[in-house]
């Protein structure tokens, strides 16, 4: 499943600019809040749900070369977060859902 059909899927929202997502194929996901557990348990090209918004998520991302964050709850990061994730090609969605709900509908579509 690539990014595009999970975006859709999941309505979620882009923060960033666009990309051409039908060629990215996140193969995993995680999701934590504590960035020092994303450091040491995310995977490269994975997916990571967060309700965390401000601009460290960034970092974190563009480190672990993941593809995307999805930040939930509605929480919403500010106008510099969203420069930097577009600066460091780093993708942002967003999502209404709580993170349960979104890490749910990820397992049924795959991505394990």
């Amino acid at each position: 499943m690539n990014l595009e059909q999970i975006i859709q899927s999941l309505d979620l929202k882009l923060l960033t600019e666009q990309k051409p997502f039908h060629e990215i194929q996140p193969t995993t996901g995680y999701a934590a809040d504590l960035l020092s557990c994303v450091m040491t348990g995310a995977s490269r090209g994975g997916l990571w749900v967060t309700l965390q918004a401000h601009s460290n998520i960034v970092a974190v991302a563009a480190l672990l070369e993941l593809s995307a964050i999805i930040i939930t709850e509605g929480a919403q990061p500010d106008e510099a977060t969203i420069q930097k994730a577009n600066d460091e090609g780093v993708t942002l969605l967003s999502s209404q859902q709580d993170t349960y709900r979104v890490v749910g509908r990820l397992w049924e579509l795959g991505i394990r």
